[in-house]
């Protein structure tokens, strides 16, 4: 599915240049379930944007379904993200003037879909995250583990191949954590590719992969035993 070959990342001001990825490379075949792990600062969230197009590398090849798109511009970059890429963050991320089934719409309304196929859709995947009951519910009135659970149905409506996972269990107890963990590996289940930052080894025990970073380079990348 996607392929990071010799990957770098450099943040430059007038006095200080900071390489957040120094020769990356990294290949997620479609179906796979990768965690991604390593002490703060060592790129995995600069990792996760380039592999999500919202950012671009300083230099190296990224190959997204056999089609190198580093150098793309923002214009192609969000052509591709609409179409392929769905996002997960630790921050919900949810509109408070919007009830749950709005905030989960408003994902499909770049997508060109009628009304009454944008509701069928949404009316699913709430069915499918157990969300269904609170569609009329405001952002504030639900708990941190229901508002992840929005998030993680605003992410998937779209029948994207591929879901970004920044910190999703960031911000959750540890039983509305394991929640949205099983949540993720039901959707990797049935075929949806995860890439997931983490700094929590029993949340990475849910991938299939897990890909340690330190200081920008890959230094281990490990399937997880059977």
């Amino acid at each position: 599915m996607l392929k990071l070959h010799n990957m770098y990342k450099v943040y430059r001001t007038d006095e200080v240049e900071t390489v957040a990825l120094n020769g990356v490379n990294l290949e997620i075949d479609q179906g796979d379930f990768v965690a991604i792990m390593g002490p703060s600062g060592c790129g995995k969230s600069t990792l996760l944007n380039i592999v999500g197009l919202l950012d671009d590398p300083s230099d190296g090849d990224y190959f997204f379904f056999d089609e190198n798109v580093a150098k793309y511009n923002e214009a192609k970059r969000s052509a591709i993200r609409k179409k392929n890429i769905g996002f997960i963050f630790q921050s919900f991320n949810l509109i408070d003037e919007l009830n749950v089934a709005e905030n989960i719409e408003l994902a499909l309304l770049y997508h060109n879909m009628p009304a009454a196929q944008r509701k069928k859709r949404v009316d699913s995947v709430m069915d499918r995250m157990g969300i269904g009951h609170r569609a009329k519910h405001m952002p504030g009135q639900l708990s941190g583990g229901q508002q992840q659970r929005v998030a993680v149905a605003r992410a998937v409506v779209g029948d994207q191949p591929l879901i970004l996972a920044d910190e999703p269990t960031g911000n959750l107890d540890s039983v509305h954590g394991q929640e949205v963990m099983q949540q993720l590996r039901s959707l990797n289940a049935e075929g949806t590719t995860i890439v997931m930052v983490t700094h929590s080894s029993a949340h990475a025990d849910y991938a299939r992969r897990t890909v340690n970073l330190f200081d920008g380079h890959v230094v281990t990348d490990k399937l997880r035993a059977a």
